[in-house]
C-alpha cells in the first residue's frame, strides 16, 4: 500500500468505504471540493488502482481538523488505520499545526483507543452530533506536548 494525494478518481471508492463505516456518509459529491483545496489536506492508501483508506484534515489557523478517517471494512484490524492516523499528524505537523481535532461516536471503542494511543484527549461532548440521534466526543491533540484537561 501506498499514500498518495486525493484525486477525482479517487472518490467513487471513498464514497463506497464511507458507506461501510458511517451511520452519514459522506456522499462522492461531497468530496469534490476537498480536490485541490487550498485548506484541505488528503491522504489516499491504495494498492494499484483499489481505495484501502483514507484521511484528511482542514487546516484552520494553527489547528488541523481531521474531517474523515476510514479504512475499508476488508482492510481492517490490520494496523492500517494506525498508520493512516500518523501520516495524517505528520502532514499536520508539516503544514504548521500546534493541535489536531477530531470528532468521534461515543460508542466506538476502537477508534477511541487508537486516538488515545496517540495521546489524544476528550475536550468536551458534542450531544446528539451523529443523525441527531448519538453523541460525539471532541478529541485533541496537543502536537507542543502541553497537557490539556480531561473534562471526564
Amino acid at each position: 500500500m501506498r499514500f498518495e494525494p486525493l484525486r477525482y478518481e479517487h472518490l467513487r471508492q471513498m464514497a463506497e468505504i464511507e458507506k461501510e463505516a458511517f451511520d452519514m456518509p459522506w456522499t462522492e459529491t461531497m468530496f469534490i471540493p476537498e480536490v485541490g483545496s487550498e485548506n484541505a489536506t488528503y491522504v489516499v492508501g491504495t494498492r494499484g488502482e483499489e481505495v484501502i483508506c483514507y484521511g484528511g484534515f482542514h487546516s484552520v489557523l494553527d489547528e488541523a481538523h481531521i474531517t474523515n478517517i476510514a479504512v475499508k471494512s476488508t482492510e481492517r484490524g490490520k494496523g492500517i488505520g494506525r498508520f493512516l492516523l500518523a501520516t495524517l499528524i505528520g502532514k499536520a505537523r508539516e503544514k504548521g499545526a500546534s493541535t489536531v481535532s477530531l470528532e468521534v461516536k461515543t460508542t466506538n471503542k476502537p477508534a477511541i483507543s487508537l486516538y488515545e494511543s496517540f495521546g489524544f484527549k476528550v475536550a468536551g461532548v458534542r450531544k446528539r452530533y451523529y443523525n441527531n440521534l448519538f453523541d460525539a466526543y471532541v478529541m485533541w491533540l496537543d502536537l507542543e506536548g502541553r497537557e490539556q484537561p480531561d473534562p471526564r
